[in-house]
């Protein structure tokens, strides 16, 4: 077998491994059930776009899959910041009612 498909096979063993231990530390240090149930969602919906993403990329032809990285690369940041900013905001709420 070649090096680099056993590599491969690695990596994205450790990748997957990482994204499962860090959807679960995320939803696991959550301080109440808006806030929980917030991040559940959001993991659902991130975790369905990056196999989306990675299904395009095995699924298209070569020359048209590279512009794949373009919504990724500009969705990817918006959502991130966006969800920051609602979790921030649930946060806030669920100190207020304390």
């Amino acid at each position: 077998m070649y090096m680099g498909i056993i590599g491969g096979i690695i990596g994205s063993i450790i990748g997957l491994i990482g994204g499962i231990i860090g959807t679960y530390c995320s939803i696991k240090n959550t301080n109440g059930h808006k806030e929980k149930t917030f991040m559940v969602k959001i993991s659902i919906i991130g975790w369905i776009g990056i196999i989306a993403f990675l299904a395009l990329m095995f699924l298209l032809p070569s020359p048209y899959r590279f512009f794949l990285w373009i919504p990724y690369g500009v969705i990817l940041p918006i959502a991130i910041i966006k969800g920051n900013k609602i979790l921030a905001k649930i946060r806030q709420e669920e100190s207020n009612k304390k």
